[in-house]
């Protein structure tokens, strides 16, 4: 156990990183997946006539293209183009939002909302503390939840939502998740009773596939092998969406624009001098890590790896982090340095690491 966003959670259970990893990357239909106890995220409700300009205005992705139960992910900018935090908007119904930001940048992401939400018609709440979120993951979770309700899950495509009642709770269904394999997240009352009662249920249903309890350590390896970004590691407010390689989620023509465009077009237009990218080594027994430098052949530091770990369906080490963006083409050979004069040949390669058939 761990303190983490004013939580106690576990890094692992008694199986360890590795048989949660596999038990989420390996599932079948009728067994394996993984439950991780993610209520630390923060949930914000946004209602009103000015909600959808609100939103546009400071988040990167164009909310306007959402319909009711769609999802979306986005990013949090300031006025300088550098990144608050990433996060998922839900479009609950014309002129209501949902939004989960992460739970170590909850409090900054709130004073951030509210300070912008002064300008227009919106009308804010916090429900982090009143939410309680699990995310089950792996291709058995849909056959275990639908033991559970009467929704048909089936009908919830990736990156869409429903309400309904499961384990005989009112909640929200997602087809959401950070793992890249298939699974629901699951909103609901966060008081004991309640979610003990759904905890208790998942479990139950999942006995006969062996459902596990995942801890951090598996999130994290997890995430990392689909290259999937980690606030706080990967991008910060010392990164920007661009250089993130987070471009993808940063509409630089929608109207209206978010805040943080006319930076970002300037920043765009001068070039990248860096860029976020994935690379390995096959070096047996080298580990890249979260702060290790990534140098040049004379051992000047020209990056840093900003997450690493070993990968344990490749059984290598796999890391994100920052190069000179003339380093940053597949194939290209870059040197880490794993400790202090060791330095290990990694090779560049775009996310995801393995494939999966998430969507």
């Amino acid at each position: 156990m761990v303190e983490f966003a004013g939580y106690e959670m576990p890094v692992q259970y008694p199986k360890g990183i590795i048989a949660e990893h596999k038990a989420v990357r390996e599932s079948t239909e009728t067994s394996g997946g993984g439950v991780f106890d993610v209520s630390h995220m923060g949930e914000f409700d946004a209602t009103g006539p000015d909600a959808l300009r609100f939103l546009q205005t400071i988040t990167t992705n164009d909310v306007a293209a959402l319909v009711s139960g769609r999802a979306q992910y986005s990013s949090l900018p300031n006025e300088r183009g550098t990144l608050l935090d990433d996060l998922i908007v839900y479009m609950r119904e014309p002129e209501h939002y949902m939004i989960v930001v992460n739970g170590a940048t909850l409090d900054k992401d709130w004073a951030w909302f509210t300070k912008q939400a002064a300008k227009f018609n919106v009308t804010l709440r916090n429900d982090s503390d009143a939410t309680a979120l699990l995310a089950v993951q792996g291709k058995s979770a849909k056959g275990i939840l639908q033991t559970l309700t009467s929704v048909d899950l089936s009908e919830i495509e990736y990156y869409h939502f429903t309400t309904g009642k499961l384990a005989g709770v009112d909640m929200t269904i997602a087809r959401t998740g950070y793992t890249g394999e298939p699974g629901f997240e699951i909103f609901f009352p966060s008081d004991a009773a309640t979610a003990n009662k759904v905890w208790d249920a998942v479990f139950a249903a999942g006995a006969t596939a062996g459902l596990q309890a995942i801890g951090l350590g598996a999130r994290d390896t997890l995430r990392l092998e689909m290259g999937y970004c980690l606030y706080g590691n990967d991008i910060t407010e010392d990164t920007n969406p661009l250089e993130a390689g987070l471009g993808w989620i940063t509409k630089l023509n929608k109207t209206p624009e978010c805040l943080a465009f006319p930076a970002l077009r300037t920043i765009k237009e001068k070039g990248l001098a860096r860029k976020l990218v994935g690379f390995y080594t096959d070096e047996k027994g080298a580990i890249m890590r979260h702060g290790h430098k990534i140098v040049d052949a004379n051992g000047t530091q020209i990056g840093e790896v900003t997450s690493g770990n070993i990968s344990p369906m490749l059984n290598k080490s796999v890391a994100l982090g920052y190069v000179p963006t003339s380093l940053s083409k597949d194939g290209t050979e870059i040197l880490v340095e794993v400790r202090p004069g060791k330095r290990v040949k990694a090779i560049v390669q775009k996310p995801p690491f393995i494939k999966t058939d998430v969507k």
